[in-house]
């Protein structure tokens, strides 16, 4: 089931139809042990409405916190190890790779996330920042993961690798965080093969594209969920990108007006623009 948040409320997509779900929000559904059967009761009785997906796309979050976590690609340890050579701080990321902690950090709180079709941003005292594309895992108030949305974890580079510390600055500011266009509620676990694609055009030409899969990644989905909530309560859930595997050449910077297209098998397309 594919459930979107929209203009006139949430929309379930499921079995061909769209369905209105008007009396219930992100909040309660996530409070819930077993959303997908919440959801699938409300489908029985929800107004039908026009049309596959309703025109105007918000965020599909409530007001749950986004979190992150990272090195968790091998592709992405040997990229932020590159951006910390020259501040002595490398092998830091090459013993969050091997640990069994994770490394998780805050990302964004849900009024700051950017909807589908937004303008994400560059910091403007960095000169070398990214788009990182992610599968983000939907966890509920018991702590399960219960869905699957696509992420758009914007990055200044050169930030972070100045300093271990600073990054906080280089991933946590006005218009780095942006999800969507839909939550894919499941209780199957995603296949290894499932696909994640980046295409950045700039000027109507491809700049950069790339493409990687969930296979890739070195941590269970469960396990960086029981690290983020084996400490943390969080009464209506929370959302967690899980890394990734897709980094552009080291000469490689965004600019403004370039758009950035993140794909997921099953989920959609989130694109956004850069500011």
């Amino acid at each position: 089931m594919l459930l979107y948040c929209t203009d006139i409320g949430l929309v379930l997509v499921t079995g061909g139809r769209s369905l209105r779900l008007a009396d219930l929000t992100w909040d309660e559904l996530l409070q819930d042990r077993a959303p997908l059967a919440r959801l699938s009761a409300h489908a029985g009785t929800a107004q039908e409405v026009d049309g596959a997906i309703p025109q105007v796309l918000l965020a599909p979050i409530g007001s749950q916190d986004v979190w992150a976590a990272g090195v968790t690609y091998y592709r992405s340890r040997d990229a932020r190890m590159d951006e910390a050579r020259e501040s002595g701080g490398s092998t830091f990321y090459d013993r969050v790779y091997e640990a069994d902690r994770p490394e998780l950090f805050f990302k964004s709180t849900a009024p700051r996330v950017v909807a589908p079709g937004g303008v994400v941003r560059v910091r403007r005292d960095s000169h070398w920042s990214v788009p990182e594309p992610e599968l983000v895992l939907v966890i509920n108030a018991a702590g399960a993961v219960v869905g699957y949305t696509i992420g758009n974890d914007m990055s200044a580079r050169d930030i972070e690798g100045e300093n271990p510390l600073y990054l906080p600055q280089a991933k946590v500011y006005d218009g780095s965080c942006s999800i969507g266009p839909a939550v894919l509620f499941t209780e199957d676990a995603l296949p290894a093969t499932t696909a994640i694609r980046l295409s950045i055009m700039r000027g109507g030409q491809l700049a950069f594209e790339g493409e990687t899969t969930t296979g890739q990644i070195k941590r269970g989905f469960d396990e960086l969920a029981d690290w983020l909530c084996r400490e943390s309560t969080f009464p209506v859930g929370c959302y967690l990108f899980t890394g990734t595997g897709i980094v552009p050449p080291d000469a490689f910077t965004l600019a403004s007006g370039d758009e950035v297209a993140i794909a997921i098998d099953g989920i959609g397309t989130l694109t956004n623009t850069v500011g």
